[in-house]
């Protein structure tokens, strides 16, 4: 039986790379189990790692899904100094999504489903 996921990045100076995605993620590590090393849970069963290292070359990207993909554009574009990227959508995918890259290149996204009720109904098995 599935029941977590977890996805590590790589950043070459890790109190760096905790410092930006403690903003672009709005909160501290959950947990930090050794040096060289934290993590996130970013939504109940899904974990981002952090760890010291060389990136991967064409890492990611990961994308987490949000209620208010231009907010939170925004809220990048000013806060974490991302450049401003494009908001793609397609007729047949039932939300539009952003794909940028962190300081490191590592590919990270966010993305919004186009219909509400569903998203909703997502948010209620999520936190149920």
């Amino acid at each position: 039986m599935l029941f977590e996921v977890t996805n590590q990045i790589r950043v070459p100076d890790l109190v760096e790379g905790q410092q930006w995605y403690e903003k672009l993620l709005r909160k501290k590590p959950d947990f930090i189990p050794h040096e060289g090393f934290v993590e996130w849970e970013v939504i109940p069963g899904f974990w981002l790692q952090l760890a010291e290292g060389a990136p991967a070359e064409n890492s990611g990207p990961f994308r987490i899904g949000v209620t208010d993909l231009e907010a939170t554009k925004d809220f990048l574009i000013e806060e974490l100094g991302i450049a401003p990227f494009d908001i793609h959508s397609r007729e047949e995918v039932p939300v539009k999504w952003g794909t940028f890259e962190d300081p490191w290149g590592n590919g990270v996204g966010f993305y919004e489903y186009h219909d509400k009720k569903e998203e909703e109904e997502r948010l209620n098995l999520l936190y149920k």
